[in-house]
């Protein structure tokens, strides 16, 4: 499958040649002066118990491996300095709204004496910690909650940091990451807290409106109120491994159904199975995820921001290539089908990793699960960020199973979709890969609202903002290939299928006769040429010989090249100008 990164920026690269460099010095230093400490007695070093394995741990080593057990990966809880410092350029954290303070809207009793001996044993005047920070020389808004302020809850105070955090933001157009973790609304602030939902989603709600980035990550336990308010309305949702994430807690989820949660319940794998969350990224990777999502949603203008350097690459099929498509016999109809259908033919993520750079992968339709089916995510095309998003069959039977054959599911539509509405919002180009014998026809699929999903993606595709091309690449299957097909142009595969339905069940259907599938295919209409005449297609993308492993650099250069093209023409119309080429495009049918 796709590697997450390709390549390491340079900022990411000097940074981790300071800290082999510091790491280095620090054991030379270590072992000079371990004689020294041996002889000293009072010189024992700090240990603790991890929680998970129970085993006597050092402290120190802990830090270093960003507070991870390095005996059995458990995840300690980190305050907010500490995780501030981990994800911050050095020096580079300014607190904001220090100033604000903890009240007793409800005069509970002792309330404020307990406020007083938790700021007093952590140090910390409420439970959450942000201000502006720089992450690689990445300028963002960064909020920590602390769960040691009485459980990370949302009080008032917390509401209020949170809420002003978005306001100010959005007034210096800044992007805003908040690390959660908390128990949920502070019961003593009663319905005070429950307020702070209201109006921290209403901030974010803003901040979003006006074009900017916004990423939580999810932290082990993100819980309540916090968890049904702005934990979970990022634009790009991180979580830590095994962290808790729900509205009610484990407890009191069993005690209202009177059985025992099955392992895993309500944890970020759970999470992401379920469409909740993009990715779960590992403590070590958190900072140059976080980066790499900040660089790639910087303010651009035009969508062929092209880095210079790739300015004289060369896109041309190899002579051998060329050879090879030259010898090659031409494909009958059904040839071509059955082309079309084979496992071994390059799959979308095939041309995803050979022609982007970075693709980063995301999850999630928000509703109800991910579908494997469909691969979509973040990447660049020699610079320029773009939205990519590939139905997928699978390289091997497993593979194939888990993916279910590359048929969608209305939540495959869905996440395509959010991805979509994300990429707009971000003035980013799409790119779909289409490969599909068609929607996913189950019970399940038409009890989750297949119908709608696709009939959606019709309808929003439409009117979406930014440049979309759209490349069949196997088969096209009926609604299901078109609800990914709705572009300003559609690219064709020499020897790709598109049609109403398979030939067997157009045989089925007019003739009563599956048996009759080769003959169907030669009346339909389906291939590249058939449709390029029809005016279905713009562009035929040869094969050189058929789309093997052979003949990938060849395929994703020509793609690549004419990639380029195609948004470098875009760039020269306005939006209006997009949206009534694109309703053009299919008026005429």
């Amino acid at each position: 499958m796709m590697k997450l990164f390709k390549k390491k920026d340079k900022n990411i690269e000097a940074e981790e040649t300071l800290a082999k460099n510091a790491e280095s010095v620090k054991t030379a230093a270590d072992g000079k002066n371990a004689g020294a400490a041996q002889e000293n007695k009072e010189d024992v070093p700090e240990t603790i118990v991890c929680p998970k394995c129970g085993k006597t741990v050092l402290k120190s080593v802990v830090k270093q491996h960003k507070y991870v057990c390095y005996e059995c990966n458990y995840y300690f809880r980190v305050r907010a300095k500490n995780r501030i410092r981990m994800v911050s350029d050095k020096e580079a954290f300014e607190p904001w709204f220090t100033e604000l303070t903890t009240g007793n809207p409800l005069n509970f009793p002792e309330y404020e004496e307990k406020i007083a001996k938790t700021q007093e044993k952590t140090g910390l005047s409420e439970g959450i910690v942000i201000g502006k920070t720089k992450i690689y020389g990445e300028e963002t808004v960064l909020g920590v909650i602390d769960s040691r302020f009485m459980m990370g809850s949302m009080g008032h105070v917390v509401g209020e940091k949170i809420t002003s955090a978005f306001e100010r933001a959005t007034e210096e157009r800044l992007p805003v990451i908040l690390f959660c973790c908390s128990g949920g609304a502070r019961m003593q602030e009663g319905i005070i807290s429950l307020m702070q939902m209201a109006k921290t989603s209403a901030a974010a709600k803003r901040h979003s409106e006006a074009g900017l980035l916004y990423v939580p990550v999810l932290t082990d336990p993100t819980t309540g109120g916090v968890t049904a308010s702005f934990a979970m309305l990022g634009d790009i949702i991180l979580a830590e491994p095994k962290a808790l994430i729900g509205f009610a807690g484990p407890r009191v989820i069993e005690q209202t159904i009177g059985q025992k949660l099955p392992e895993g319940f309500q944890r970020a794998e759970f999470q992401l199975e379920h469409g909740f969350v993009d990715m779960i990224v590992e403590r070590e990777d958190l900072k140059k995820t976080l980066y790499k999502i900040l660089r790639a949603h910087r303010p651009t203008t035009g969508y062929a921001n092209f880095d210079p350097l790739h300015s004289d690459d060369n896109y041309e099929p190899t002579e051998l290539m060329k050879e090879r498509e030259a010898k090659a016999k031409p494909f009958k109809v059904w040839d071509k089908v059955s082309a079309a259908r084979q496992i071994k033919r390059l799959a979308s993520v095939d041309y995803m990793d050979y022609i982007f750079d970075e693709f980063m992968e995301l999850h999630g339709d928000r509703y109800f699960r991910d579908d494997p089916a469909i691969v979509g995510g973040i990447a660049y095309l020699d610079g320029q960020p773009v939205t990519v998003i590939g139905v997928h069959k699978g390289k091997d039977l497993e593979d194939c199973a888990k993916r279910n054959y590359g048929m969608p599911s209305p939540e495959g539509y869905r996440k395509a979709l959010r991805l979509m509405k994300q990429a707009e919002k971000f003035n980013r180009p799409i790119i779909t890969f289409v490969n599909t014998s068609g929607a996913y026809p189950g019970m399940e699929a038409e009890e989750n609202g297949q119908g709608e999903a696709i009939a959606r993606n019709l309808y929003e595709m439409s009117g979406i903002k930014v440049p979309i091309l759209c490349l069949m690449i196997g088969e096209g299957g009926s609604g299901g290939a078109l609800a990914l097909s709705v572009g300003n142009e559609v690219w064709m595969m020499e020897n790709a299928t598109y049609s109403i339905l398979s030939p067997e069940g157009f045989a089925s259907i007019l003739w009563k006769d599956g048996k009759r599938a080769k003959e169907a295919a030669e009346v339909m209409k389906i291939t590249a040429h058939d449709l390029k005449e029809l005016d279905v297609v713009d562009d035929i993308i040869p094969e050189f010989g058929g789309a093997d492993e052979d003949a990938l650099s060849s395929i994703g250069n020509y793609m690549k090249g004419n990639m380029k093209k195609f948004l470098e023409k875009e760039s020269k119309l306005t939006k209006d100008q997009l949206l009534e080429e694109r309703y053009k495009r299919f008026r005429k049918f």
